[in-house]
């Protein structure tokens, strides 16, 4: 099937490069030249394990083409998937300027029928306004017999499994209000689900609310194990015991269950936001989500607090190690990081900071940039140097078994915050760490 992928950022690049895996010719267009030239030239903007082999593998066949050319990337695809950035406004809404400005241009250049797919995580009524859209264009060409239809098809994968999650999906969510929509996108992913059938069809709106329910549902349980993380310590309990209990309940699971330093990224925040502001314009007023956002505020700065708790409130003179920046292991994605809080807060009080990140150094240093008191290295060894305690931030495997004599020996103190409860508290102490970690208290 020819498909036309609008947008490589981190949704379309992965969409792209497995529907070309599976012998699709998929044009992926991006009006940022930089970013083109960067694909062409067989790179990635973006850290996602498995996904540059295969786009390096199709585009060698010739199954997958970069281009930042509109016009051939409209002629190219029966399917038309839009997948560009939906950012948060400064009222928590969901900024729809690029998904409108595909849809346009892609109006303005059809010949021929489009089948367009919302793969942007859009709110509920955005294909209706794409549909609105198109028609208006279609008629300003004096074109409005030419046949098109609007679909949603939200993503549900994971940074850092990406290409597992497409390729092997537990579910494929489709919005469609007319039989062959649905059927061209049942056999377009049926190659995913060959041993069962994984596709969901519902209308369009459900489809739209299904993301949007799904993330803030994964972020409930965040803030939640988070908020019982921070009474565990009031009572002497130990939430990771708490959560292997709770866990096991087949009616709860273990996943999303950890406790930490707050929920990031590009999802969970900007769509438990424009959910909430979704329902405000529906009036009605969301309080659960409303406190998993203040509760996973409060979380980015239990670190924090629990350093200064440890050190006092002035920090200057005082040297921090601190091991992960991104918001999550297995990718360098900084945005709304819990590290970025931490760092903040920290320089704030005085302190100074060394921090090592295994693949996210280059996008940290863009979103902190040039900072007094702040230094980004490439080894994690070298941040402890000098530093009066190590903070740990993203749990990459790296760093669930370190070398804890030399730890110990290297930092002026033997003092560690673990914001991701990697150790046993125990054994900590019995290997001389003065070990303080989330919702991990003792009697």
């Amino acid at each position: 099937m020819k498909i036309t992928v609008v947008g490589t950022g981190y949704v379309g690049l992965v969409t792209g490069a497995c529907l070309a895996e599976m012998g699709n010719q998929v044009v992926c267009l991006d009006r940022d030249p930089e970013r083109i030239a960067t694909l062409q030239n067989g790179q990635l903007p973006i850290h996602e394990p498995g996904l540059l082999d295969i786009v390096l593998r199709n585009t060698r066949s010739g199954r997958l083409v970069f281009t930042g050319d509109v016009d051939h990337a409209v002629a190219h695809g029966r399917v038309q998937f839009i997948a560009v950035g939906t950012p948060a406004g400064e009222d928590g809404s969901a900024d729809l300027q690029h998904v409108l400005a595909a849809a346009q241009a892609i109006a303005e250049r059809m010949q021929e029928p489009r089948l367009i797919v919302n793969k942007s995580t859009v709110p509920v009524g955005t294909a209706d306004r794409v549909r609105e859209l198109v028609t208006q264009v279609l008629q300003a060409r004096s074109m409005p017999a030419l046949a098109f239809s609007v679909a949603s098809n939200p993503e549900f994968l994971k940074e850092g499994s990406a290409v597992q999650d497409f390729m092997r999906p537990d579910r494929v969510v489709v919005g469609a209000d007319d039989p062959q929509t649905a059927q061209t996108l049942h056999q377009l992913y049926a190659p995913f689900m060959r041993n069962r059938d994984r596709l969901i069809l519902m209308d369009v709106r459900s489809a739209e609310f299904t993301k949007y329910a799904a993330n803030a549902m994964l972020a409930t349980r965040i803030s939640f194990m988070n908020e019982l993380a921070l009474l565990a310590e009031k009572l002497g309990a130990d939430i990771e015991q708490v959560r292997t209990g709770i866990g096991t309940d087949p009616r709860i699971g273990t996943h999303f269950l950890y406790a930490g330093t707050g929920y990031g990224g590009s999802c969970f925040p900007k769509d438990v936001k424009a959910l909430i502001h979704t329902a405000h314009e529906a009036g009605q007023n969301l309080r659960i989500l409303q406190a998993v956002e203040a509760v996973n505020e409060r979380q980015k700065q239990v670190l924090v607090d629990k350093i200064v708790a440890r050190f006092g409130l002035d920090l200057r003179g005082r040297r921090f190690a601190l091991w992960g920046l991104a918001f999550k292991p297995g990718t360098d994605d900084m945005r709304e990081a819990p590290s970025l809080t931490l760092i903040d807060r920290l320089l704030a009080l005085g302190a100074e900071v060394a921090a090592y990140d295994p693949v996210a150094l280059a996008q940290a240093r863009i979103a902190l940039g040039e900072r007094t008191g702040l230094r980004l290295l490439d080894q994690a060894d070298a941040a402890l140097e000098g530093a009066d305690a190590l903070v740990i931030v993203t749990e990459w495997k790296e760093f669930r078994s370190p070398d804890f004599a030399h730890l110990a020996a290297t930092l002026r103190q033997p003092v560690v915050f673990d914001g991701r409860n990697l150790f046993e508290p125990a054994n900590m102490r019995a290997l001389g760490l003065e070990y303080h970690a989330i919702g991990r208290g003792t009697p």
